[in-house]
């Protein structure tokens, strides 16, 4: 690699560096960010920051047909009450239909017509919509001008979204699920983890089981003062027969689950970092246990990069009475800005019957929590009480996702659904794994093929791979004289990278998680050569140290 001859960075002591360690990966990323972008303004190199997650594509298609059922929406506003040139009405139900085709057909050359078009088709024909009562439902809420009614999601776009699920999460094998809208997979992990304490289905103290590596927050949020749980690791330490991390896991850690005092299962499926999901011996292994040794265990499964491993399948649809799903539209279709999140829960669930079962002085006290919502509170369902609870209660009136959130939910869902030979998904994995080649072609390396990778990230092992090229005595030297996230300091100050340290999501210690989702394909290039070089970095120092 050429590098520009600029004067040296001083380097983060090994103190300081123990120091940071003690923070979250995204707190010391910040520390990496600013790291390179003062080497970046020195003119050495272009910050390139692979530590983000958010995609840099975007679906243009179902957001080109959101402003396109905007128009038609403020047309059927003014229909209904045009007052002065800038106030306009509520849209009315009667004959919606008739006129939106009119619409799209004086439309029908403009960005976003035809998905329209075959959306109202698909909600009439395939889910059995009225059609002024499904137009109605979307141009109602293109324009905001309602609460959401029902609360937890509007009665057609619920269906939507449904089927949605129903063919990403679950391979398309039909369940049964109610679906509760909320502000992207963030407020869904918090309003769970509220609920299950509030309705005493988990109490603090409790014995959970955490998959490792893991997104951060399940790593942090069972330590909060409010649920103090108990956490047991299952760690997903298999490897080839070459020694790479395949980021599965052992019968042994699986078999942790079936102790009854283990009350919850937390998982990210396929993971993050690793990006992999769980393979069908797992699934079954954790169905098992399920059955015959631990028939109440709840489990929250975080589904957000499924669409990205081709039959995808969540535990949501292997064990769908035990299961909580969670569902963020924000990677796949580019929308972190959009915040639109689901939970799903099945019909048949654990959770109503653990409510039931509850002794007396609980439902007493959660029968008076809930007691101003209907005159029989101990009859709201879980997937209701999740609901409530978002907006403590006292303001469910005004719960629910704002309806243009939810239109263009249904709008994304609309467009993966209608997409019959799955071309957008297709495309979107393409563009990810041209990036891996860079990745890999940069650093001078072949990773094993798997069909269980999304590597939507990836997680790369700096030790093991040290091992594997210059051996055990130079791992351990390295292990012995410096800090796990010294490689990321490194990188930061001499190329004006940065990445997130592995160990942070509770992964091998040195490792480093690539993002291949928010950087242009030649970046990836660039970074591989640069983890290259910090290696023989390293390797000259060894080779140069006292004996």
């Amino acid at each position: 690699m050429t590098t520009v001859d600029k004067p040296a960075v001083p380097r983060v002591s090994r103190e300081e560096q123990k120091r940071l360690l003690s923070l979250s990966p995204f707190e010391i990323k910040d520390t990496l960010i600013a790291l390179a972008d003062e080497r970046a303004q020195a003119g050495a190199a272009q910050m390139l920051n692979a530590g983000r997650g958010n995609p840099n594509w975007i679906a243009t298609t179902p957001r080109n047909a959101f402003w396109l059922l905007g128009r038609f929406g403020i047309a059927e506003s003014k229909r209904a009450w045009d007052e002065w040139p800038e106030i306009g009405g509520m849209p009315g139900k009667e004959g919606i239909a008739a006129r939106f085709r009119l619409f799209l057909e004086e439309h029908r050359s403009d960005p976003g017509a035809d998905l329209l078009r075959h959306s109202v088709d698909y909600g009439v024909n395939k889910l059995g919509f009225d059609a002024d009562t499904w137009v109605h439902e979307l141009a109602d809420s293109v324009i905001g001008d309602n609460y959401p009614v029902p609360d937890r999601m509007l009665r057609c776009i619920e269906k939507v979204v449904h089927a949605y699920l129903v063919k990403e999460m679950c391979a398309g094998q039909d369940q049964k699920f109610d679906v509760f809208a909320t502000e992207g997979g963030t407020a869904a992990m918090c309003y769970l983890f509220d609920s299950l304490i509030i309705n005493r289905l988990l109490q603090p103290g409790d014995t959970i089981a955490i998959m490792v590596p893991i997104f951060t927050p399940y790593l942090e949020i069972p330590h909060l003062e409010r649920y103090k749980f108990n956490v047991v690791e299952l760690n997903a330490t298999k490897t080839n027969q070459d020694g790479f991390h395949t980021w599965q896991y052992p019968e042994e850690e699986l078999a942790k689950l079936a102790d009854p005092s283990v009350k919850a299962l937390f998982c990210v499926n396929p993971s993050n970092p690793p990006s992999v999901m769980l393979p069908e011996a797992a699934t079954s292994q954790i169905a098992g246990i399920v059955a015959k040794q631990n028939p109440d265990l709840v489990i929250i499964t975080d589904d957000v990069y499924g669409t990205f491993v081709n039959g995808f399948r969540s535990l949501l649809s292997t064990l769908p009475r035990n299961t909580l799903g969670v569902y963020s539209y924000s990677k796949y279709f580019g929308a972190t800005g959009w915040r639109l999140g689901a939970i799903m829960v099945n019909e048949d669930n654990i959770f109503d019957d653990m409510l039931a079962r509850l002794p007396q002085p609980d439902k007493d006290a959660l029968n008076e929590r809930y007691s101003t919502l209907t005159l029989e509170p101990e009859k709201i369902r879980f997937i209701d009480r999740l609901v409530a609870d978002s907006r403590q209660v006292a303001l469910n009136h005004t719960a629910g996702l704002s309806l243009p959130q939810q239109c263009q939910m249904a709008l994304f869902s609309l467009y993966a659904l209608l997409d019959e030979h799955d071309e957008y998904k297709r495309t979107c994995q393409a563009i990810i794994q041209r990036r891996l080649h860079a990745l890999c072609k940069g650093m001078g390396v072949e990773l094993p093929k798997d069909e269980y990778s999304a590597h939507y990230y990836v997680e790369l092992d700096l030790l093991s791979w040290a091992e594997r090229n210059w051996g055990k005595d130079f791992a351990t030297w390295m292990r012995e004289n410096f800090e796990p996230v010294d490689p990321l300091f490194r990188l930061a100050q001499k190329g004006s990278i940065v990445l997130m340290n592995g160990g942070g999501f509770d992964g091998p210690e040195w490792s480093v998680r690539v993002s291949l989702a928010n950087l242009r394909m030649d970046a990836y290039e660039q970074i591989g050569k640069w983890l290259a070089e910090i290696g023989q970095e390293y390797r000259a120092e060894y080779e140069a140290r006292p004996r």
